[in-house]
Order: C-alpha cells, then structure tokens, then sequence
C-alpha cells in the first residue's frame, strides 16, 4: 500500500534537495509551504487533501474485479469514467489494469500510453492470440495502473473475430491467463453492441453503465440491457449490472435534478450516491495524457472520482455505502481541508 508521502510528495516538491526560502536559510523538503488565504493557495490544499485522502487505502476484494464499463450511447462519459475510477482505485491502493477495448483509443491516450499501430495492443491478444501480459504497460505517474492499449488495428477485428474459433470468449481467455495479481480490471468498451463489447461482457461479471444527466438519458438502455441478459444466459451466469454512475451533472439545471431522480427510481440500489458533476477539468485532462486526479487533483471532479471510487471499493466488500456515510465522509473532508488552509 502506498503512503501519503509517495502520492503527495512529488505533487507537493518536484525539486529534490532543500529548499532556500527568502532569508537565504535551508528549508527542510518535508516543512509545508506556508498556506495563503488565495484561490490558488486553497487549489493547492485541496490537491493535497485529496491524495492523501486516496493514500489511505480501502479494502482490497478478495478476488480480481472485472468490471465492463458499458453504454452504447456516445458521450456519455465511458472513457473518462474508465480511466478516472482505475486511476482513484489505483491511488487508493490497488492494482487496476485498464484493457481500452475502444478502436479510437482514447482510454489509452488518457492515461498516457503510446498507442501508434506498432505497439504491441489488445489486437494482438483477441486475433493473434499474443498473451496479455506482452501488451500491458504501467501508466506514467500513477503507481500500481497498468494499461493494455488500443490500435487502430482494433477497428477491424469486428470482421477477423467472425471467423476465429470462440470468438466470443477470446478476452476472458486471455484475461485469466494473466498471472499478475490485480485488484481491479476495468474494460472500455466502443460505443456499439458488436463482438466487442460482447468479449468484454463474457469477460467481465460486473457492468458499469455511465448515464449522461440529459434529456436522452435512458434511450437506447433497454437494448444494452437485453443484451447483457443474452450474454449471461448463454455465456456468461455470473454477468450482472452492478454500477450506475451518474455523469456530467448539473446541479443548477431542474434537468439534470429530474434525470437523476429518474434513473435512481429505475435502478434503485444500482446507482451510486455519488455523481460526477460536469467539469472543465476533466475534459481537459485526456489533452494532457492525464487523468482528472493528476491533473488537477484538486477539482471537483477529481474529488467526484475519488468518491465514486470509494464507493465502488465498499460496495464491493459488502459494506453499504448509504448516505449517512457520504455526508459524514464529505463533513471529515470538509474538516480537514479547514484545518489545513488555517
């Protein structure tokens, strides 16, 4: 498990050795910056707070999580939610494997990974049967998160899947071949219902479905949800909709308010007390070739991330995650972020 001072550090001082401060006198690398009453100053803290808060670790599952992160929608917040929660879990203590399952690759290019049509990708592992672990690479930046990559190569294998021998079951093949421990393996799926997706679904026995808080919320989920119960008749029992998370919510708009209160009414227990609210900086962070949680960990949708995470983690152990405990959760934040800013 990692210490704070491993997640924190290298955010907090980038530059080895003592400082100097004004007066010319060494300053130990572990004094705190003094803390101004600044917007900056409070973005500062916050970042910090958040890492550590993550450093704290959370229960680990007994047994590797394969989770597929599902919607055939587009932008609804598949690839952010992938690489945001991996990273959150991973800062938390884990060890998650992103496999980014997407021919456009934006999982892989979020978390930093070089995905040019050489590179060693998930296309090697479902066509030409390359074993996993030779397409893994960690993630820059993110201790304990590894990525299998996508290539454009990936765009075809709809078509070269059709042919091959249990076509349908090629990912969970591979999957349970890796002899690495992980804690978590999170899928990104393309936004379609095609031999992909199903080797994600015959691979995973959780489904994570992102909703978007607007108007078309809940179109087009009827279809995701049949085929999530094809596959678990025919291919796969332990497959189940484990996870609804909540995306881009607007907390000024009476929409996004009515949406959520929709989906809650559907899926009842499913959807997590947490939702991600929409962000500049989280769309801004795939740009970078980061995550929201290294590239602005102070955010709110850093915050968000780390939450949901939290939640997923707990749900998991079976620990109900209710709302007395987020709001004692977001009461202890609160508290700390004062004490440190004072």
């Amino acid at each position: 498990m990692r210490s704070d001072a491993n997640i924190a550090g290298p955010m907090t001082d980038p530059v080895p050795g003592p400082r100097t401060d004004p007066t010319g006198h060494d300053v130990s690398r572990e004094t705190p910056p003094p803390m101004d009453d600044t917007p900056i100053g409070r973005a500062a803290q916050l970042a910090v707070e958040a890492l550590g808060r993550a450093g704290e670790g959370l229960p680990r599952p007994e047994d590797t999580r394969v989770m597929v992160v599902a919607n055939q929608k587009g932008g609804v917040g598949k690839t952010t939610t992938t690489v945001n929660l991996a990273a959150s879990l991973a800062l938390h203590g884990g060890r998650v494997l992103v496999i980014d399952l997407d021919p456009q690759g934006n999982a892989s290019t979020a978390l930093g990974i070089d995905h040019h049509a050489e590179v060693p990708s998930i296309y090697d592992v479902l066509v030409e049967s390359k074993p996993l672990s030779e397409v893994v690479q960690p993630v820059p930046d993110v201790e304990g998160l590894f990525c299998a990559p996508a290539t454009i190569d990936l765009a075809g294998a709809e078509i070269e899947l059709v042919s091959l021998v249990a076509r349908e079951s090629r990912l969970q093949r591979a999957i349970q071949a890796y002899e690495q421990p992980l804690d978590y393996i999170l899928i990104d799926c393309p936004p379609s219902l095609g031999l992909l997706t199903v080797n994600a679904l015959v691979a995973g026995a959780e489904v994570l479905i992102p909703i978007q808080c607007e108007y078309y919320a809940l179109e087009g989920l009827g279809q995701l949800l049949r085929n999530v119960d094809l596959v678990r008749g025919h291919l796969n029992p332990a497959l189940h909709v484990s996870t609804i998370l909540l995306t881009m919510y607007d907390g000024r708009t009476r929409l996004a308010s009515q949406v959520a209160e929709e989906v809650r009414n559907h899926f009842g227990d499913e959807v997590l007390r947490t939702s991600i609210p929409r962000s500049v900086r989280i769309s801004e962070a795939p740009s970078y070739g980061q995550t929201v949680l290294t590239y602005d960990p102070g955010s709110s949708g850093a915050l968000s991330y780390l939450e949901a995470a939290r939640e997923i983690a707990l749900r998991g152990v079976g620990i109900h995650y209710d709302a007395q405990h987020a709001h004692l959760g977001a009461q202890n934040d609160q508290q700390n972020m004062a004490e440190g800013i004072q």
